[in-house]
């Protein structure tokens, strides 16, 4: 009797494992944020996925808030996110209905800038040039975990400054119009970026330690998405994305690469690397 009973459990979670098996999504749909370094793992994913044999879409989303929500809902399956330091108000809000899945890559650096020919070196002598900037901080999008950091300096160290909520697009602009002009600004940049490379900016010393550290990068999910996925969430648990590589991507778009192309050619020279996560991912 015990034999039989046995025989019929181990029966039931075979089926039960064939029919998870069967039910796994086909198609992945991918969220993300319009940033040089978010974009390159982004699309390094897709093209891993889509080699694997799925139909990925991509969603982007124009900040963490709004991204957060989407994955919680389940309209995306997977994003990737600065959980520990830059999305971590988000993280916070919305972990009970997420997941960590992995690990894709570390080292990002933000910071508050200026022009290099200006003659500050850290953030507590920003107080000395505001009346060179109508004591303005020249911002990106507000749901930002750049923004966030930034007003957090502007109470830490007493600057008596306005933040100006803007976009990427608007404050690489002011920065470009600046630099041409020798005129003075302050604003915020991140490495990697192709605007970092190209405008070379002075990141201004934290000594109070406000702004976020280095951080990873992770892909998190709808709580879940990896139970009920188990090969996607293995084939996207291989990747690990150097740093340095997403440094190299965003080489390419200063170079004059568009994004999508900057990728497409690390892809192709970084076949051996794409074929270790290859077999890694295989079950």
């Amino acid at each position: 009797m015990f034999k039989l009973l046995r025989l019929f459990a181990v029966t039931m979670f075979c089926l039960i494992a064939g029919l998870a098996q069967a039910a796994e999504k086909t198609t992945i749909k991918i969220g993300t944020m319009p940033w040089e370094d978010v974009v390159p793992v982004s699309d390094i994913t897709k093209h891993f996925l889509e080699k694997q044999g799925y139909i990925v879409e991509m969603i982007t989303f124009p900040d963490w808030g709004i991204g957060y929500a989407a994955l919680a809902r389940g309209d995306v399956d997977l994003m990737v996110s600065h959980i520990d330091n830059v999305a971590a108000d988000y993280w916070k809000k919305y972990y009970k209905r997420l997941e960590k899945v992995s690990v894709v890559s570390y080292g990002v650096k933000q910071g508050i800038v200026v022009p290099d020919y200006m003659p500050i070196k850290s953030i507590d002598e920003l107080n000395s040039i505001k009346d060179q900037v109508d004591s303005k901080i020249i911002g990106i999008e507000p749901g930002s975990g750049l923004m966030r950091d930034v007003a957090a300096a502007i109470k830490q160290y007493n600057l008596q400054y306005t933040l100006v909520e803007g976009s990427t697009g608007a404050m690489t602009a002011q920065l470009q119009s600046a630099i041409e002009r020798k005129a003075p600004l302050v604003t915020m940049m991140w490495q990697p970026s192709w605007m970092d490379l190209k405008f070379k900016p002075r990141y201004l010393e934290d000594p109070k330690k406000v702004l976020s550290p280095m951080q990873s990068y992770f892909w998190i999910a709808k709580k879940g998405f990896s139970i009920e996925n188990p090969r996607v969430r293995e084939a996207v648990a291989s990747i690990f994305v150097p740093f340095d590589d997403i440094t190299t991507i965003n080489r390419y778009v200063f170079e004059g690469l568009a994004m999508d192309k900057a990728v497409d050619k690390w892809w192709g020279e970084n076949t051996p690397l794409v074929e270790k996560w290859a077999v890694m991912s295989e079950k």
